[in-house]
């Protein structure tokens, strides 16, 4: 095994194109793992870790340009407000050792269902800026995963950034473990209000071959909330409105049985998951709103 080690940007991306089966590797929280079990055996490994630009951010009018090797460490502690369902997602990652290590770009990368960014990603709305010496391009976040642990990136591509979506309303994020802590996924869900769009988005991780949204319960609540006032009103929720959620959400699920959990259990968490975030972000927004909050 071969290791390249560019300390340029640049330098990356010609040795990508050179070498276009080069695995990179920055925080090495899955890839290393996947050594250490003889899971993968690359013929070249391409660290990026002298590469700065890939730890910075920019935030701007609309989204926040996140460089794919910022730690969730970063993300917890500095960008809250803007980003506030991926920082709760940064939350449950590993142990303070792989948040400090592990990053967005790496969890894109490794594409695993079970990726606990992904749906805070797919829920707020965002664009994975890949780049080759061929140029830049943008992937909207929905069409990034293509299977299990499987993504859009052509051979000679590296993600240098994610464009993330500023938060305009309440975001949540939970997740189910089969322990509280340094977990991976059985299921997860994350839900983001867009006052400004009057839209809803949802993303649902380790519940189908890849993350997904929940489309067809995003389309129903966005209606609903439209045509009942909701945005104006801030008024309850109905609980057989919420029932309805959580159930549309459920059946966007495709699990699978295994170690973790079986297809049924998952996809009775994820509807349980829908309809508790449903109240939390709805009650975060009638407070932000001014109006009475929720019971």
């Amino acid at each position: 095994m071969d290791f390249l080690r560019p300390g340029s940007w640049e330098e990356a991306l010609a040795a990508k194109a050179e070498h276009p089966t080069a695995v990179p590797i920055a925080g090495g929280t899955d890839v290393m793992v996947e050594i250490n079990f003889d899971h993968r055996r690359p013929e070249y490994l391409l660290d990026l870790n002298r590469i700065g630009d890939l730890y910075e951010w920019e935030i701007g009018d609309r989204d926040v340009r996140l460089g794919a090797s910022v730690p969730y460490t970063r993300i917890m502690a500095e960008l809250r407000d803007p980003l506030p369902g991926l920082a709760l997602a940064s939350h449950t990652v590993g142990s303070p050792q792989i948040r400090n290590r592990g990053s967005v770009g790496g969890n894109l990368g490794a594409a695993s269902p079970a990726g606990d960014a992904h749906p805070a990603l797919l829920a707020a709305g965002a664009d994975v800026e890949a780049e080759s010496v061929r140029g830049t391009r943008l992937i909207p976040v929905e069409e990034f995963y293509t299977g299990v642990k499987r993504n859009a990136l052509a051979p000679d591509e590296l993600i240098r950034a994610v464009r993330i979506r500023k938060a305009d309303g309440p975001q949540q994020f939970s997740k189910v473990g089969t322990r509280n802590a340094m977990v991976i996924a059985v299921c997860a869900f994350g839900l983001a209000l867009h006052p400004e769009t009057r839209t809803v988005r949802t993303g649902i991780g380790s519940a189908a071959p890849t993350p997904v949204r929940a489309r067809a319960a995003e389309d129903f609540l966005t209606a609903a909330l439209e045509e009942g006032g909701f945005w104006e009103s801030g008024a309850d929720l109905a609980p057989s409105l919420a029932r309805q959620f959580a159930e549309l959400a459920a059946g966007a699920c495709n699990p699978i049985d295994d170690v973790r959990g079986s297809a049924r259990y998952r996809r009775h968490a994820v509807g349980v998951m829908a309809r508790r975030t449903l109240g939390w972000t709805w009650d975060a927004y009638r407070g932000r709103e001014g109006n009475t909050r929720c019971a």
